[in-house]
C-alpha cells in the first residue's frame, strides 16, 4: 500500500468505512489534505492554554477566560464567512473583571458601530460568536450565564439621594450634593447585585483677564449593561468599564463644587478657580477630578492649569493638560491653546468628549477658543449633556467670545471693549461640570470670568 498506511484491518460494511480498529488513531501525514472532514459549527476548546491577558482569537477556537487578575480582551480575528469563535468565563470572574470583545478594524459586532467593542461583565457568562457577512458582522449564537441552581433572585434595595423609577425595573439615585448611597439588601446573581454609575468633577471658573474658558469636570462611568443597557456615553470611555458590585453597607458621596468666578477688578487678575472633585466610594473608589481653571493673561497668572480637563490658555499659552490625574479611560482632554496677535484671545476649556479649540486669528481680529464638546449619558432614562468645556475671553475691537461648548453645558467666554460693548462671560451648567467661560479683562463691568458648574454622582441599578 503506497498512498495509506493502516495500522489495523480496515473494514467496510454496506456504504461505511472505517479506517482503524478500536482504540487507533488515524493521522494524515505531513502535508496531506482532506475533504469530507469539515467543521460542523462547534470549536476546539484551548483548554491547555487558559487566557489571563489580552490576547488575538484564531477561527474555530474556543477559549476559556481567568480575569481573576484584571480585565482584559479578546480582539477577534478579521472576519470571514463562516468563521466561529468561542469564549466562557473560566471562574466565574466577569462580575468582577470584565472582558472585552473587539472586533478587528471596523467590523462589527451584532451589526452595531463599526469598530465598537463588547463587553462581557456577567458572572459566568460564555458567548459563541460566528462571522456573517459585512452588514451584522460577527453574531452571537449562543451566550449563557452562569446561575447557581436553586438560588432564588434577590435585587440591590438603597436609599440616598433623589431616587425615580426609570424602564419600569430599575432604579436611579440622583446625588445633587453630599450624601450615602446605604444599601439595605446587596441583591444576588440571579436577580441584580451590582450598581452602575456616572461620576462628574465640578467644572472649573475662567482666566480672569482675556482668559481661556474654565475646564469641565471629569467625567467616568460604568458601561450601563448590568442596569438595562442604557447608552452610558460613547464607547471607548464606557466598554471596558464594569459595574461595580455591593454588599449591605453605606457608600459615601461627594459632589464637587464648580470653581468660584474671581470677581477680580485688578488688571493682574488670577488664573480660574479649579473645580473640586466629586468621589463615589464604592467597592472601589472613583474619584472625577475637579477641571483646570483657564489662564490669565496677566501675573500671578501665565501658566497653563490642568485636571479631569485642562483650562483654557490665553496670549502665548498653552491649554492645561486634562486627565490629571490619570485614569483609564481618560476622564477628559486638554485646554485649547491662547494667541496673542493682532490682539489677544483665550483657548476653549477641555471637555470630555474633545480637547478645547484654540484661539485664532482672524483679519484685524482674534477669535477666541470654543469649549470643547461634553458627553451625552441616558444613565437617568433620557439623554442629558455633561462635561462642556468653557469659551475662551477676547480682548479686542470686533473679536469674537469662545462659544460655549456644543452640549451647553460650559459657559461662553467674555469680551473687554469690542463692538458694541463688553460682553459677560457665561457660567457652567449647574449639576453638568461645565467649565465657565474665560473674562474679557477686570471686574464684571468689562466682561469678568464666570464661575465653573457643579458635579454631580449618578447610581442605578435593577430592582426588580
Amino acid at each position: 500500500m503506497s498512498k495509506i498506511e493502516v495500522d489495523a484491518i480496515d473494514k467496510q460494511s454496506g456504504s461505511t468505512l472505517t479506517l482503524g480498529g478500536s482504540g487507533t488513531a488515524v493521522t494524515l501525514a505531513c502535508g496531506a489534505t482532506q475533504t469530507g472532514f469539515g467543521r460542523t459549527g462547534t470549536v476546539d476548546w484551548q483548554t491547555g492554554s487558559i487566557k489571563t491577558a489580552t490576547f488575538t482569537a484564531a477561527n474555530g477556537e474556543g477559549y476559556f477566560a481567568n480575569t481573576a487578575g484584571g480585565a482584559f480582551e479578546m480582539d477577534l480575528p478579521a472576519g470571514s464567512v463562516g468563521a466561529i469563535v468561542s469564549v466562557q468565563d473560566y471562574n466565574n470572574t466577569f462580575d468582577s473583571n470584565a472582558l472585552t470583545v473587539d472586533p478587528n478594524g471596523s467590523e462589527k459586532i451584532n451589526g452595531g458601530a463599526a469598530g465598537e467593542p463588547v463587553t462581557l461583565n456577567t458572572e459566568g457568562r460564555g458567548v459563541t460568536f460566528v462571522y456573517i457577512d459585512a452588514t451584522v458582522g460577527w453574531r452571537s449564537v449562543q451566550d449563557n450565564d452562569f446561575t447557581k441552581k436553586g438560588e432564588t433572585p434577590a435585587f440591590v434595595a438603597a436609599t440616598g439621594g433623589t431616587i425615580t423609577t426609570v424602564c419600569t425595573n430599575f432604579k436611579v439615585h440622583t446625588f445633587t450634593g453630599p450624601g450615602t448611597f446605604a444599601v439595605s439588601n446587596a441583591g444576588n446573581a440571579a436577580g441584580s447585585d451590582k450598581i452602575d454609575y456616572m461620576v462628574v468633577g465640578g467644572g472649573a471658573g475662567g482666566g480672569s483677564v482675556v482668559g481661556g474658558g474654565g475646564g469641565a469636570g471629569g467625567w467616568r462611568a460604568s458601561s450601563g449593561v448590568a442596569s438595562g443597557s442604557y447608552t452610558a456615553g460613547p464607547g471607548p470611555l464606557t466598554a471596558p468599564v464594569s459595574a461595580l458590585p455591593v454588599t449591605a453597607t453605606g457608600y459615601p458621596v461627594t459632589v464637587g463644587g464648580g470653581g468660584a468666578a474671581s470677581g477680580s477688578s485688578s488688571p493682574d487678575g488670577p488664573n480660574g478657580n479649579p473645580g473640586n472633585n466629586s468621589v463615589f466610594t464604592g467597592s472601589s473608589t472613583i474619584t472625577s477630578a475637579g477641571g483646570g481653571g483657564g489662564s490669565s493673561r496677566a501675573s500671578p497668572g501665565g501658566s497653563s492649569v490642568p485636571g479631569g480637563s485642562g483650562g483654557g490658555g490665553t496670549a502665548s499659552i498653552a491649554g492645561g493638560t486634562g486627565n490629571t490625574p490619570s485614569t483609564t479611560p481618560s476622564q477628559g482632554n486638554s485646554g485649547g491653546a491662547g494667541i496673542s496677535s493682532p490682539t489677544q484671545g483665550g483657548g476653549g476649556g477641555g471637555g470630555a468628549g474633545a480637547v478645547g479649540t484654540a484661539a485664532a486669528t482672524r483679519p484685524s481680529c482674534i477669535a477666541a477658543g470654543a469649549g470643547a464638546v461634553g458627553v451625552t449619558s441616558c444613565i437617568s432614562a433620557s439623554p442629558v449633556a455633561y462635561a462642556g468645556g468653557g469659551g475662551g475671553g477676547v480682548n479686542g475691537n470686533n473679536s469674537t467670545v469662545g462659544a460655549a461648548s456644543p452640549c451647553g453645558t460650559g459657559g461662553r467666554g467674555g469680551r473687554y471693549h469690542g463692538a458694541p460693548a463688553p460682553l459677560a462671560s457665561g457660567a457652567g451648567t449647574t449639576n453638568r461640570g461645565g467649565g465657565g467661560g474665560g473674562g474679557g479683562a477686570d471686574g464684571p463691568a468689562n466682561g469678568g470670568d464666570a464661575a465653573g458648574g457643579s458635579g454631580i454622582v449618578i447610581i442605578r441599578y435593577k430592582f426588580q
